[in-house]
């Protein structure tokens, strides 16, 4: 410690003062001792503050941050100078018509950059697209009558906007005094029937629309996805509008060629640490408020939920420990980011004639100031078709058409055409087959090499790579940093050759995952590389995110509950349950519950069966579970709505004692308990049709009937 004299020179401190002060400053008896300990203590602790306590927390940033600025969205558009003025954009750039999208799953995102890129080759009309997200919605009053607004939105759940939707839609539903009448505007909605709310989305705009005076310049169009029909019911409704094109605006048709937006060029001087070789990119799904970063974690522990041979299940519990800004609550959705495998890579690269220059680096580019570049440049070939597009969905009939014109012999032009023209022909094909890219070109030229087509055009046109969402099967007050899923892996036989099997992508690369740690091979010969890009996944890891969820356990834990799941569906249930287990063993009430579970037989495919038994010791009678089975030997098929429907009086019990009523699994599944209940409330308590649907949309806006619902 330096002396008085030393910090007298330090602080240019007079000798006659320092040798006055020193006469106070020598401590002469016990107060001045005590003194000094305490100012030496005070003074010991302001200094450490932020070193050994109250240490800053590192992601306090986050909670003032602004999302938008991570995600491309509304204040990334700012910050790379993007006006959010839609009319000053289509101005600036030139463009007679703009097509927004507002998109959850990708489908109505790709339906719009088909859309606007059809209506400049065939029509010759400058057009481009519009993440709703990017614009304020109150700048489409200034769109002149000479362009055009075209809306392509889908709705998911209980009639929810997607997630870039929905600054729109709280504009549409809440604004006054706004006029609209030079906006010409057409609108396509993509749903299902399967859901209460078909459409909803769709219908509101268009209701809003015409409230504020727009013109519609035809009826609104809408796919319904539980025919599987969304892809035909698009086509039809965009052959409607080009005959409106052409009847009414006098639009003239021109011959369509192939016109890239994107500039994909080979630049051998970048080295391998320039590029980006498959990681994901940007934002999560959805706006940065509702989905996490994308992180890599690590699956600290798998295993298998069925003990049938040819069908598999996997409980897979994900490690947070090094990732600390994330976490989850309750029935949150964690998301997976997949590779495609192995031989369908190797094919489409086969038959493309570039698999000697998958590595060589690329630069993609906008040609167009009004084109959005969405895959990570520079980056390479290997990584574009291994995670960034979606190489194993089947073609649509559109690409089918398209392709024609690079093929490289006129026999295959010939079949492609009209495989791409035959509606009913092309319908048939695909339903046999589910050919990807890579095979229908394989089929339509075998032993011939597709080398015409441009890389930009397979960058443009084919799905980008969305992860798969799967509800998180563990409490967070159980286990914060350990979030599991459940996931099944799908195999589907084609009709005409029971022994083909199409494999679903992610569910496949878990299963690969799980079959690596335990030294086996994947049961049906399917590869990935698990290692990932640049190593990135070595040891058993994989990229992934959080979404957060609305399908949330009561505040209270007295809470009756009353939870319907089939199948995988009961992976939320079973984190409802270890929750509500551990409120108990705290020594805290927990409501009555009933469990209503689903699934083909109880030798094979009762997933979490032990676990379920353990959890009624604990929680006594306070847990009654009832099981349906579809393919059990020996007993009528049952269905999970059939055991709500015989155990009715009970279940309108626990709603009339505040219970909340929550339901996972497929849509349809969901509806028909849905009808159950009604019914039940029909009988029991007397009411009309117009008083159960009252009471219906009651708990629903209460949140006291949640879906978790999918398909």
């Amino acid at each position: 410690m330096a002396s008085l004299s030393q910090l007298a020179s330090q602080w240019n401190i007079p000798p006659e003062l320092l040798d006055e002060l020193s006469k106070y400053a020598t401590p002469t008896g016990l107060a001045d001792y005590a003194a000094l300990a305490v100012i030496a203590g005070v003074s010991g602790a302001y200094i450490s503050r932020g070193y050994l306590w109250d240490q800053p927390d590192p992601y306090a940033y986050l909670a003032y941050e602004r999302p938008q600025l991570k995600n491309g969205g509304q204040a990334g558009a700012n910050a790379n100078k993007e006006t959010r003025n839609i009319a000053q954009k289509l101005e600036e750039s030139g463009k007679n018509i703009v097509v927004f999208w507002g998109s959850q799953s990708g489908t109505a995102e790709g339906f719009a950059h088909r859309l606007a890129r059809e209506i400049s080759v065939r029509w010759g009309q400058e057009s481009m697209t519009a993440d709703l997200s990017d614009y304020d919605p109150i700048t489409i009053t200034e769109i002149p009558n000479t362009k055009l607004a075209i809306f392509i939105v889908s709705t998911y759940g209980e009639g929810d906007p997607s997630d870039n939707t929905v600054d729109f839609w709280s504009w549409i539903n809440k604004a006054k005094d706004v006029s609209l009448p030079s906006l010409r505007y057409a609108a396509f909605g993509l749903g299902n029937t399967n859901y209460k709310f078909y459409n909803k989305v769709v219908d509101v705009i268009v209701e809003g629309l015409d409230k504020f005076g727009a013109q519609a310049l035809m009826p609104v169009g809408k796919a319904n996805d539980a025919e599987g029909a969304t892809e035909e019911d698009f086509m039809s409704w965009k052959d409607q509008l080009f005959s409106v094109f052409k009847e009414q605006l006098g639009f003239q048709e021109i011959e369509a060629k192939y016109t890239p937006s994107l500039l994909i060029q080979e630049d051998e001087s970048l080295e391998p640490i320039d590029l980006h070789h498959g990681e994901p990119h940007g934002q999560a799904d959805g706006k940065a408020n509702q989905s996490s970063a994308v992180r890599t974690l690590s699956i600290s522990n798998s295993r298998e939920l069925f003990t049938s041979s040819d069908r598999h299940c996997l409980h897979m519990d994900l490690d947070l420990t090094n990732q600390p800004e994330l976490t989850y609550k309750t029935g949150d959705h964690l998301a997976i980011w997949p590779g495609n495998p192995d031989s369908e890579v190797e094919l489409l690269l086969q038959v493309l004639g570039t698999s000697e220059r998958r590595d060589i680096p690329l630069h993609i580019k906008a040609i167009d100031s009004a084109t959005k570049v969405t895959i990570p440049s520079p980056t390479s070939t290997n990584a574009l078709f291994r995670y960034y597009l979606e190489i194993c969905a089947p073609v649509n009939r559109d690409n089918v058409r398209d392709l024609a014109q690079f093929a490289p012999t006129p026999e295959a032009k010939a079949y492609l055409t009209q495989l791409g023209q035959d509606k009913d022909n092309y319908a048939s094909f695909i339903n046999r087959t589910h050919l990807n890219l890579g095979r229908l070109l394989q089929l339509a030229c075998p032993g011939q090499t597709w080398s015409d087509i441009p890389l930009s055009y397979l960058t443009e046109t084919l799905p980008h790579i969305r992860p798969r969402y799967y509800s998180i099967s563990s409490s967070s007050v159980v286990s914060p940093r350990k979030p599991s899923i459940t996931a099944i892996a799908t195999t589907t036989p084609l009709p005409d050759n029971s022994s083909e099997l199409v494999h679903g992508v992610t569910s496949n690369y878990l299963l690969a995952i799980s079959q690596q740690a335990q030294s086996q091979p994947h049961p049906y010969g399917v590869t990935y590389h698990l290692n990932g890009p640049s190593n990135a996944l070595e040891g058993g890891k994989v990229f992934a995110h959080i979404r957060r969820s609305k399908f949330k356990l009561p505040i209270t834990g007295k809470t009756p509950l009353v939870m319907v799941g089939a199948g995988t569906g009961l992976a939320p249930f079973r984190a409802f349950l270890s929750e509500r287990c551990q409120v108990q063993k705290i020594g805290k009430d927990v409501g009555q519950m009933i469990l209503f579970f689903g699934c083909r037989n109880p030798n094979e495919d009762f997933i979490y069966q032990q676990e379920l038994e353990e959890m009624q010791k604990v929680l006594g009678d306070k847990l009654r579970v009832v099981t349906a089975f579809s393919r059990k030997e020996g007993t009528p098929r049952k269905y999970v709505q059939d055991r709500v429907s015989e155990f009715g009086d009970d279940v309108v019990k626990l709603i009339d004692e505040g219970g909340s009523f929550y339901v996972c699994g497929r849509a349809g599944m969901a509806r028909e308990v849905e009808k159950a209940v009604g019914e039940t409330m029909r009988k029991v308590k007397g009411w009309s049709e117009d008083e159960v649907n009252n009471w219906s949309k009651a708990v629903k806006r209460k949140n006291k009937w949640q879906e978790d619902v999918w398909g």
